[in-house]
């Protein structure tokens, strides 16, 4: 390869990073700025572009054809836009690219951002702000372990990524009374519902793919201390082992939703190989499941979906009928 050449994809890679991280900052820039409304929607769409750019960028370094092509006789025949110009590949088939360095759970965070920009396209929908703060959150930090891996420290964002000061005190009785339901459209929580009801429970506690953070106030104030928003502790220290015994935390609504065969396939993998379907609605009818004040589950768009406990409480069942499911 010619120093030319060279000298030109390295300058088209500089380019395309730059272009990704003013992408990243102008998108947690709005997100944090109080002025602004229209936050999901924009963050989501400029985050696209950050990692679009991103991986277009790594693309190109590693010399991986990133344009739609067809292959023909003699040669690759690109496939244009009106204008002439090369069409690029979207965010979803980077990521469905073998040689994409984009580890798993992350992808998964990005795949339902991409599902939920599909959703959300032309309303605004506030709610989703707050709602959904915890994939937003590791999107941006995915964002920013993947440019260091891939191009370096000296291409982070870290020190852009401050939390915001929030005009909000939660009281105790705040948190440990009733969460009222986030005003989204059904459509949205029936997308969320079923995308968050494919993965499994690892996916869906992995702070790629969600992050989320649990609060307590200051319990010592000694000298010494730093006086910060948040502080990161040992989880095997004292003072975290008392937090995990008397926490005081906002708790999570995004519970992971299973519909009727995914609860039979997993009582069946539990070793329970006879279970079907129509035994599990003899269960749920006899133990009178659906009933709100149970807590086993929930309607979406007039679906029912299950929750984690309902099967447990399957298998359990299971168990206390001998050999009936064995």
């Amino acid at each position: 390869m010619t120093k030319k050449r060279k000298r030109s994809i390295g300058s088209l890679k500089r380019e395309l990073l730059t272009k990704s991280r003013e992408a990243a900052l102008r998108a947690i820039g709005v997100f944090n700025d109080p002025n602004v409304q229209f936050k999901s929607e924009t963050f989501i769409v400029l985050m696209m572009i950050a990692w679009t750019y991103l991986l277009h960028a790594y693309y190109r370094s590693r010399r991986i054809e990133y344009r739609y092509f067809k292959q023909g006789a003699k040669r690759k025949v690109f496939d244009r836009t009106k204008n002439g110009s090369y069409k690029y590949w979207e965010l979803e088939r980077c990521l469905n690219c073998d040689d994409c360095p984009v580890d798993p759970d992350a992808k998964l965070n990005l795949r339902f951002l991409i599902g939920l920009r599909h959703e959300i396209e032309h309303q605004m929908t506030r709610a989703l702000d707050d709602y959904l703060s915890g994939r937003y959150q590791a999107c941006a930090i995915n964002y920013n372990d993947h440019i260091k891996r891939l191009f370096g420290k000296r291409f982070a964002i870290d020190s852009h990524m401050n939390y915001t000061i929030q005009f909000i005190h939660l009281t105790e009785e705040q948190v440990a009374g009733p969460i009222p339901e986030a005003d989204i459209p059904d459509r949205l929580k029936a997308y969320i519902a079923v995308f968050d009801g494919s993965l499994t429970h690892e996916q869906y506690n992995s702070d790629k793919y969600s992050f989320r953070l649990l609060f307590k106030k200051k319990l010592v104030n000694r000298p010494g201390q730093a006086d910060r928003v948040i502080e990161f502790i040992d989880p095997n220290s004292e003072i975290a082992q008392t937090i995990d015994k008397e926490f005081w935390v906002k708790k999570e609504v995004e519970r992971p939703k299973f519909r009727p065969t995914d609860v039979v396939k997993k009582v069946r993998a539990a070793g329970f190989s006879k279970f079907r379907i129509h035994h599990h609605t003899d269960l749920w009818k006899a133990d009178d499941a659906k009933s709100p004040g149970k807590g086993y589950g929930t309607t979406v768009q007039n679906v029912w979906y299950w929750y984690e406990p309902w099967i447990e409480r399957c298998i359990a069942l299971c168990r206390a009928a001998g050999d009936k499911y064995v």
